[in-house]
């Protein structure tokens, strides 16, 4: 083993894995430390990648040449493009994956990475030489050197277990908390605090009544995670949705007085947008059920997930709870659902590249940043390694602006805004929703993945190929006329008004009621041009009609980007004494002081900075 290294990253997790093979892939000597080599990639939580916001931002890791896509397709037992019904900029698609085959899935693939090792140990100190951080030392005495190091720790930091008034030290069940660490990390003036998340109880589908259940399918059609070539592999599986009751509710009620959450013992914010069931019967006391969705673990596995009952309660009171349920009445459990505590650190002391502000050197991704969710982890450690090998090299960071990505936007909104709470990213978070969808995520960061490395030859020549699909449908539907003969039929047919003139493909698209596919029966010519090429027709269809329909939307969307883009490019790090400022309100200084942003766009969005704030350094700045 060569114990000296360009980049070391902390905690074989989402975050940890993107960050070493993007590490590696940049061509930096990388070491992975991870305390058990059997779990790299462990879904903690439920076994599923994607959803609302974070379809997205898997698609986003796999144009810029991470992982988690790949791994996704590879492994989906169950695949659906969620928010069909909308707009295409909320589109998501999220997939239930194979615990077990994700796992392994994504250890041959850093097996198979060069520049990348792995060593399977504990982290217990982080050395720092003059303000730079130089390596770790693990509890069996060996010392690994670094230009960069990542930590990527998860729940692990001086995590705690609880189930009723039952607690143990843990970083998962059954698996061993990370006691010194942080206190190493802190000792050089970081700031931590601690927050707390929960996982539901496993369930035996043996003893499931399906027949009081509601079957959800999954989808069979071209959509996939990963914009590369792949194939669904497994059996696609059902998902199943019951609902709580009043005795499930009543049952629940009766262990509160054994509840960590509520007797004390558990102190710290627990997710806002994925509570315990004991906060939805608190928050929601007129309720008569709640959805439960159970999902399974994997295609040979009697294992089942249940999404919706994520509980810390006593584990008798979670069982016998279940059983009022119908399909649970004879229900068997493999392990109760658990709380667990766990240390992060204030996201405000990093830069947008993800590396502290304090140590050089040193960056941080995934749950320590206070994000919660295996896409957040990911996206985060996908760049905080790409970051990494830069900074051994030398070179610009790389950093995504929040008009470019949905990555862009998490990382942004906590560098700027911090958190007090564990944070789940949303459509809504991002301002620039039109511009960040799911489909087009290549086209917004592939190429320059591809300048600065990270991406390579055969995923940008894959992009440059659909691209050029792309803009030849669009200039065929520009100049290609139709007769009001021709398509008059077509129109009244499906209810919409008929044409009293001829008119380009490009107009009749923009009609909510046309599609490319009908448009396609009735003209030959645009249907041999969907055909090119035919291993993507769908994909490359879908991509073009989504930007003729939404083309003014996305227009007018982009020259507000590149308004704001202008407060981008005012640099005022390092400009103000902003404790002197008399001019601007308490708060604004308070706030500007600590966070230090480096534009004048990123202190516009810091809670409590008012526009005439930014008016008054504009005009201090003589503009």
């Amino acid at each position: 083993m060569i114990l000296n290294y360009d980049v070391l990253v902390i905690g074989g997790g989402h975050a940890g894995c993107e960050a070493a093979a993007a590490a590696a892939n940049m061509g930096a000597k990388t070491c992975l430390i991870t305390m058990d080599m059997n779990k790299i990639a462990q879904m903690s939580c439920n076994p599923a990648v994607g959803g609302i916001a974070k379809g997205q931002i898997v698609r986003e890791i796999d144009a810029i040449g991470g992982m988690m896509a790949k791994v996704t397709d590879a492994t989906a037992i169950q695949f659906r493009m969620l928010n069909l019904s909308k707009g295409p900029a909320v589109w998501s698609p999220r997939a239930q994956c194979d615990r077990e085959k994700f796992i392994w899935e994504w250890r041959n693939i850093l097996d198979s990475t060069e520049n990348l090792d792995i060593w399977q140990d504990q982290a217990d100190t982080l050395i720092v030489e003059n303000g730079t951080a130089k390596g770790v030392r693990t509890i069996w005495g060996v010392e690994l050197r670094a230009g960069s190091i990542v930590i990527t720790a998860g729940t692990f930091l001086n995590g705690l277990l609880h189930i009723g008034r039952h607690k143990q030290q843990g970083g998962r069940i059954a698996e061993p908390a990370v006691p010194n660490l942080t206190e190493s990390i802190t000792a050089h003036g970081i700031r931590s605090a601690r927050m707390k998340t929960g996982t539901p109880v496993r369930i035996d589908r043996r003893s499931v009544h399906f027949e009081y259940m509601e079957r959800q399918d999954g989808e069979q059609d071209f959509h996939q995670f990963s914009f590369m070539p792949s194939k669904k592999c497994l059996n696609q599986l059902p998902c199943w949705i019951c609902y709580t009751n009043r005795a499930t509710h009543d049952m629940l009620r009766s262990g509160f007085a054994d509840s960590p959450l509520y007797n004390g013992q558990i102190t710290s914010i627990g997710p806002r947008y994925c509570p315990s069931i004991e906060t939805k019967l608190k928050t929601f006391p007129d309720k008569d059920m709640h959805p439960l969705f159970l999902e399974p673990e994997g295609e040979n596995t009697n294992e089942m997930y249940l999404n919706g009952f994520s509980s810390s309660l006593p584990a008798e009171i979670q069982i016998e709870a279940l059983r009022q349920i119908p399909a649970f009445r004879d229900v068997k459990v493999y392990r109760p659902g658990y709380a667990i505590e766990y240390d992060f650190f204030d996201p405000t002391q990093l830069k947008h590249s993800l590396e502290s502000k304090i140590i050089n050197g040193l960056f941080f991704a995934g749950q320590v940043n206070g994000t919660t969710g295996y896409e957040e982890a990911g996206g985060q450690g996908l760049v905080a390694g790409i970051n990494a090998a830069i900074h051994c090299s030398g070179g610009e960071p790389f950093v995504m602006h929040r008009d470019e990505s949905y990555i862009g936007v998490l990382i942004d909104d906590l560098v700027t805004k911090g958190v007090d709470e564990p944070y789940r990213m949303f459509t809504s978070r991002a301002e620039y929703r039109i511009l960040l969808r799911q489909d087009d995520a290549d086209a917004r960061l592939t190429e320059k993945a591809y300048n600065i490395g990270i991406a390579k030859s055969d995923r940008y020549n894959w992009w440059t190929e659909k691209k050029e699909a792309i803009e030849r449908i669009e200039e065929y539907c520009k100049t290609k006329s139709i007769k009001p003969k021709d398509i008059n039929g077509a129109l009244e047919a499906i209810g919409t008004s008929t044409l009293r003139e001829g008119c380009k493909l490009i107009d009749l698209l923009a009609r909510p009621q046309i599609t490319m596919n009908i448009l396609s029966d009735i003209v030959p010519e645009l249907k041999n041009e969907l055909e090119r090429p035919a291993n993507r027709k769908e994909e490359i269809k879908e991509a073009a009609e989504i930007r003729i329909k939404y083309k003014g939307y996305i227009e007018r969307e982009r020259m507000v980007a590149q308004k704001m883009h202008r407060l981008e490019n005012i640099r005022i790090k390092g400009h103000f004494n902003y404790n002197e400022m008399q001019q601007l309100s308490t708060e604004a200084r308070q706030k500007l002081q600590a966070i230090d942003p480096d534009t004048l766009a990123q202190a516009s969005r810091i809670p409590g900075v008012s526009p005439s704030d930014i008016n008054v350094m504009l005009v201090l700045l003589g503009r």
